[in-house]
């Protein structure tokens, strides 16, 4: 009998698609330079005038990583200042948010799926057990983050794909 991982629902989806965000934030660098594109044009594009811009997708993906690890391991969620302005400056909250998730202690996750989770304050609280927020509150949020992040350098003329965004498993 298999029995559900919390930690494995959660932590290691996030690396991967972290370190994929990674890599590809090498790409567009690369892209921008060998096109003479500013990079503040990939960096504040938004794919439509009411969304996000770039910069805000990878901040966000990685909001919803660490926060995500924070709660479900029971942990108070930290704050990261949202002062990225280059390709550089978000590979290293990437990087931070990649060294938070993995200090998160597997055994403070395991066994979680049932522990009181609430987000935000005043009208915006919502409260969950841990398995509905994984599942459905903070993955979806990520991937949303993450997706539109890959879908703006896309339609920038970035060469990746499906690959690129997958990463390795």
């Amino acid at each position: 009998m298999t029995t559900f991982s919390m930690y494995s629902a959660s932590i290691p989806v996030f690396k991967q698609i972290l370190n994929s965000l990674h890599a590809i934030l090498d790409k567009a660098e690369a892209h921008a330079t060998d096109k003479k594109i500013d990079p503040a044009a990939l960096l504040q594009y938004r794919l439509f005038p009411d969304m996000l811009p770039f910069t805000r997708q990878i901040q966000i993906a990685c909001d919803f990583a660490k926060g995500a690890a924070a709660r479900l391991g029971g942990l108070e969620v930290p704050s990261y200042e949202d002062k990225e302005t280059s390709f550089a400056d978000l590979k290293e909250r990437i990087v931070k948010t990649l060294a938070y998730i993995d200090s998160v202690p597997q055994a403070q996750i395991e066994g979680s799926e049932g522990r009181a989770i609430t987000t935000g304050s005043g009208e915006k609280t919502k409260h969950f057990v841990g398995q509905t927020y994984l599942f459905h509150y903070a993955l979806p949020h990520f991937y949303f983050h993450a997706t539109t992040a890959y879908d703006i350098l896309r339609h920038n003329g970035l060469e990746i794909g499906k690959k690129d965004f997958i990463g390795s498993y």
